[in-house]
């Protein structure tokens, strides 16, 4: 093969993947099965336009490199104390029920003990790429199905390291005795613990080093020098490259260098990832998928179903969700992904996982891709029919006490016990406002009520509930929770049970406050808002602008719906906002302490100097209206001033320069 034959067919790579992530991103699919997709019909099975897709594969397989390292530097420490409880239970739960029971019935199909394993992981494995993706244009990273899917997820890309680890041994490498498997055993972590020792000891003091050179092309060549360096040191002395790459991204994590590292390499594995998955899809045979058609449709209902089950079922049975929160979470993740093509590529190659299976895998992990954006946006309909199903239809598994009818008129209804929920019920309290809190998970209602006797267990999203809590006499409703979905389901179940009754919905993001509005609620407070006006408030302060117009501008801000925030970027603000920020106002301003005392209003001449007016001045707590202007002042003394914004700034640099 010439040098000009494989420069073509990696430019011909290059296009397609490009070509598959803007199709698939315009039409609002996972990039990886766009890859996948394009590599497909590409590949010999396809078009044939490379007739040999393993030339390039080898190349392409770079980027699992690259995706071991990353996974290696993210997870370590922070990660690791972000997985917590939920990480270890429900993503525990669902690798170890899924390898057993996908490996029991594999091997009852026929295939050996070691390649109904490897099956098994093949099947654990979730796409964490597509899955974040897709929570997050969802707006449910936040929500408490997003926190349970993250946590599996990142449980998953730790439990990739030993299943890779695993390959060699189950392949058996002809060393069939105990004897044997033992020596092999001891080979494998003593090259391990080398690797270790020496990425470890190595990778953060070379790091030092040269980050001392103050050179970012040299920076940039360490890092790739490392990512594909440990991997080589790794393959020679028997591991694999993944498991070396991701063994220097853990050891490359003690250094202080670490972001600088990772803002080096990220980019750069994308662009091979994507070849990656192009090049997997070159593999993908159309008539195997054809032939073994109820066999892939198989496991793709085994991946969907079994995964969605146990996680659903280890959400509910062992941390207290409620049945909606663990199905919506168990069918995000009800997809196989990328892991599972490095898996069967390593299994491939061990002899683990014959050609037929591999088929099998392959074209079922591509469906089940696809159709993991149609199975997140079905998910919330069938978690509700399952937990109208699990409730026997009559929908009041939740059992309210009813409210004193004295009370009820007055009271407000607060759905969510979160920060926000909190902070609040805190001022209802202060002021004695009768309130009701209503929250769906059982652990934290359970802590609450040690403290709080108006806190009770309940999914907000039931009509059933919200009537039993008397919705429709309440005084004020407050949708307080960071599931942006079952707020606006909440939302427009409550307008329809209380068309009176004001609803103030609370939601992180901008692209949240239309729908909310649509589906009826009074008033939507939004964080990225917030957060927009308080930057807005803390910079015009920088500038000294008095305090009283920079309160009447960000009230109105709020006051129309956020208009002036929501508008296209190119627009200017509306100049009517711009003049409250320029009318006359009254602000207090303080003598500095190094103003001499002998100075008087008089002598200073404020009126002619600065055009502002001294209403009164406050001495000990003391204040003196309509103040003498020959009386001297005195450092502490607070002036309260009537002027424009830009006399103001001219009497506080008079007071500080007298």
């Amino acid at each position: 093969m010439s040098e000009s034959t494989l420069l073509f067919e990696l430019i011909l790579l290059l296009a397609l993947t490009a070509a598959g992530l803007a199709l698939f991103e315009r039409m609002r699919l996972p990039a990886i099965a766009g890859f996948l997709v394009v590599g497909a019909v590409a590949g010999p099975g396809g078009l044939a336009l490379v007739p040999d897709p393993d030339r390039v594969r080898v190349l392409a397989e770079i980027g699992v490199i690259f995706l071991l390292f990353e996974i290696g530097l993210e997870l370590p420490m922070s990660r690791l104390r972000d997985l917590g409880k939920m990480g270890l239970i429900a993503g525990g739960a669902q690798v170890a029920v899924t390898v057993i029971a996908v490996a029991a019935g594999a091997y009852f199909m026929g295939l050996s003990p070691a390649s109904a394993l490897v099956m098994g992981g093949l099947v654990s494995m979730s796409s964490t790429a597509l899955v974040i993706r897709l929570l997050s244009d969802e707006a449910q990273i936040d929500a408490p199905q997003g926190r349970l899917a993250v946590s599996v997820l990142v449980f998953q890309d730790l439990a990739i390291v030993p299943f890779l680890l695993a390959i060699p041994f189950l392949a058996g490498g002809g060393e069939d005795s105990a004897q044997g498997l033992g020596l092999s055993v001891i080979r494998m972590l003593a090259a391990l613990a080398l690797v270790l020792f020496i990425v470890r000891v190595g990778v953060p003091r070379v790091l030092n080093f040269v980050a001392q050179a103050r050179s970012p092309d040299l920076f940039s060549l360490l890092a790739l020098l490392i990512v594909l360096g440990s991997a080589f040191l790794a393959e020679e002395l028997g591991l694999t490259l993944a498991v070396g790459a991701f063994l220097a991204g853990v050891a490359a994590t003690s250094s202080p260098y670490a972001q600088q590292l990772f803002s080096e390499v990220v980019p750069l594995r994308g662009v091979v990832l994507g070849l990656f998955f192009t090049a997997i899809g070159m593999l993908f045979e159309p008539q195997a998928l054809i032939d073994h058609a109820p066999l892939v449709l198989l496991y793709l209902m085994i991946t969907v179903v079994l995964k969605t089950g146990v996680i659903a079922a280890a959400s509910t049975l062992l941390l207290g969700h409620n049945l909606r929160v663990g199905l919506l979470a168990g069918l995000a993740l009800s997809q196989t992904g990328e892991f599972t093509f490095v898996l069967a590529e390593a299994a491939a190659q061990a002899g683990l996982l014959g050609e037929p299976y591999y088929q099998i895998v392959l074209s079922g992990s591509i469906l089940s891709l696809l159709a993991s954006p149609f199975i997140m946006r079905a998910a919330p309909g069938i978690a509700d029919a399952a937990a109208r199903w699990r409730d026997g239809g009559d929908g009041e598994a939740e059992i309210v006490p009813e409210a004193d009818p004295s009370v009820r008129g007055q009271r407000v209804v607060v759905i969510g016990y979160g920060p926000a929920g909190q902070t609040l019920t805190r001022l209802l309290r202060t002021i004695e406002v009768p309130y009701l809190i209503i929250d769906n998970n059982p652990r934290a209602v359970e802590r609450a009520q040690a403290h709080e006797p108006h806190i009770l267990f309940g999914d907000a999203t039931r009509p059933t509930l919200l009537s039993r809590l008397g919705v429709h006499e309440a005084r004020l409703v407050v949708v307080a929770i960071s599931d942006a979905l079952a707020t606006r389901r909440i939302v427009t179940r409550l307008r329809l049970l209380a068309p009176d009754t004001p609803v103030l919905a609370r939601t992180r993001y901008v692209m949240e406050v239309d729908p909310l509005e649509t589906a009826g609620a009074s008033s939507v407070v939004a964080e990225e808002f917030e957060a927009s006006i308080e930057l807005v408030a803390r910079t015009l302060e920088i500038f000294e602008v008095p305090s009283g117009p920079i309160a009447r501008f960000t009230q109105a801000l709020r006051d129309e719906g956020y208009g002036a925030i929501r508008s296209p970027a190119p627009l200017p603000m509306d100049p009517w906002l711009m003049e409250l920020l320029e009318e006359s106002d009254t602000e207090w301003l303080e003598c500095p302490p190094g103003f001499p005392a002998e100075r008087s209003l008089q002598q200073l001449d404020v009126r002619a100097r600065t055009g502002c007016t001294i209403l009164a001045v406050e001495r000990s707590g003391n204040a003196n209206t309509n103040p003498d202007p020959a009386e001297p002042l005195h450092p502490g003394d607070r002036l309260l001033v009537l002027g424009e914004a830009d006399d103001l700034v001219k009497l506080k640099a008079l007071l500080e320069n007298a």
